[in-house]
């Protein structure tokens, strides 16, 4: 029997799917409230802690319109969380950077999620790499190669 977008297979993994996203989303925003942040704002703080980036990339990797990331930098400079450098490539983009106590702020966020940690540490090394690699091929992205249980 070929799978078809209304199998009822497919309709309980869609809605598993569904249902992880929007815990994660609901712990996140609580993480959030904890530091006096709004999700939104605690997002763009845990990409910048990675590295700088310019505002537009926020924008595309948020899925959002650039000036709403303009106010969200704004309200996070504010605060201390983040600062605008210059890119040291093109002098005429600016980078937005999570400042050290920024990045203090993001890791205290990142280790207080429990929803997603948790369950998965119940997985075992093997099965968190399978699922990791089926999510990779239903988002389209090259897995990095096999993984074995250490």
């Amino acid at each position: 029997m070929a799978t078809t977008r209304t199998d009822p297979l497919t309709l309980e993994v869609v809605e598993l799917i569904g249902t992880v996203v929007a815990r994660y989303y609901e712990e996140y925003d609580r993480a959030a409230a904890a530091h006096s942040l709004t999700g939104a704002q605690a997002r763009v703080l845990g990409l910048l802690s990675v590295e700088p980036t310019p505002m537009r990339k926020i924008a595309q990797k948020l899925k959002c319109e650039p000036s709403n990331v303009t106010g969200i930098v704004d309200r996070l400079e504010t605060r201390g969380l983040v600062e605008r450098r210059p890119d040291p490539v093109d002098r005429r983009v600016k980078l937005a950077a999570a400042t050290e106590k920024g990045a203090r702020t993001a890791l205290q966020l990142r280790e207080s999620l429990g929803f997603a940690r948790e369950p998965l540490a119940e997985l075992s090394h093997a099965e968190r790499a399978v699922l990791r690699d089926l999510l990779r091929r239903m988002l389209g992205v090259d897995a990095v190669g096999a993984d074995v249980e250490p």
